[in-house]
């Protein structure tokens, strides 16, 4: 099949970050990065190649928007579905990584439009505030994200928690484990309602996650999904970490806290998981 011509745009305002569209293509795809707050552009050429329209937004840090992920609006990525249907498309999936798979997740909650999310190394609740709102506090902790204005449930993190490390790098799962159990009643009412979504989800997550537990948010999106019929896939391996390499993607490691996993395990499970992505595409 002849590949086809990709426009490139760069987008700001209401609908921020760089567009790759395919003006033939029935399916967008939006890709959402992590706390890094990371344009994607390479993740989202990825999709391009492959005949999707592909639109890493900028979700946070950029002209008008809070500084750090602080009760960001889940109105930002109703805005990024509008602009892909707007452009021709019919199908839309959610690409998210860590913090971008929390936002990708309660986007097709409560945006029905969503027709598939690829949650990778994805968290199963709500946590608080990383960075600065748009008042340019921290602390008191408050919701990582807001709905029509009100700042839904989050589980708090505990500041007395002892560090732990992991080959000379923080190692933050243990912290999330700990808030887990610590916080309860809150991590209950801060519980992602994947069930209540209609859209086909692909979660991806490595056992040797260091940053959180995403295998076990994984495994427990699966469980509550599997007990209403809705298709869901698992896709993991233990030796991968959070930092999951999709093929081609060589994202260096972070060097302020640590990933787990190694180079090989990590794109190994990505190219696992890459059959099935492009299936939803």
């Amino acid at each position: 099949m002849e590949a086809q011509a990709v426009i490139e745009e760069s987008l700001s305002g209401a609908v921020a970050g760089r567009l790759f569209r395919c003006p033939q293509a029935t399916t967008g795809v939006v890709v959402l990065s992590g706390s890094s707050g990371r344009v994607d552009v390479g993740r989202a050429r990825l999709f391009a190649n492959e005949g999707s329209s592909a639109l890493a937004l900028q979700w946070f840090g950029g002209q008008g928007q809070a500084p750090g992920i602080c009760e960001i609006p889940l109105e930002t990525f109703f805005a990024a579905t509008d602009y892909l249907l707007e452009t021709g498309c019919r199908r839309v999936v959610y690409v998210g990584t860590s913090k971008g798979a929390e936002a990708a997740l309660l986007a097709a909650v409560h945006d029905p439009r969503i027709n598939a999310v690829v949650a990778i190394s994805p968290s199963s609740v709500v946590w608080g505030n990383i960075g600065v709102g748009r008042d340019g506090v921290s602390w008191p902790e408050r919701s990582s994200w807001s709905l029509d204005g009100v700042a839904l449930p989050f589980v708090p993190t505990d500041p007395n928690w002892t560090r732990e490390y992991a080959d000379g790098l923080v190692s933050y799962r243990g912290l999330f484990e700990h808030c887990l159990k610590t916080f309860e009643r809150e991590a209950e009412a801060a519980t992602i309602p994947v069930e209540t979504a209609s859209a086909e989800i692909l979660l991806v997550a490595g056992g040797d996650d260091a940053l959180w537990p995403s295998l076990w948010f994984a495994t427990d999106i699966v469980r509550r999904r599997d007990n209403t019929g809705k298709v869901t896939h698992l896709v993991s391996s233990p030796d991968a970490g959070h930092r999951i390499l999709l093929p081609g993607e060589d994202t260096p490691r972070s060097t302020l806290h640590a990933h787990g996993g190694n180079d090989e395990a990590d794109s190994r499970l990505g190219r696992m998981a890459w059959e099935g992505i492009r299936e939803l595409l």
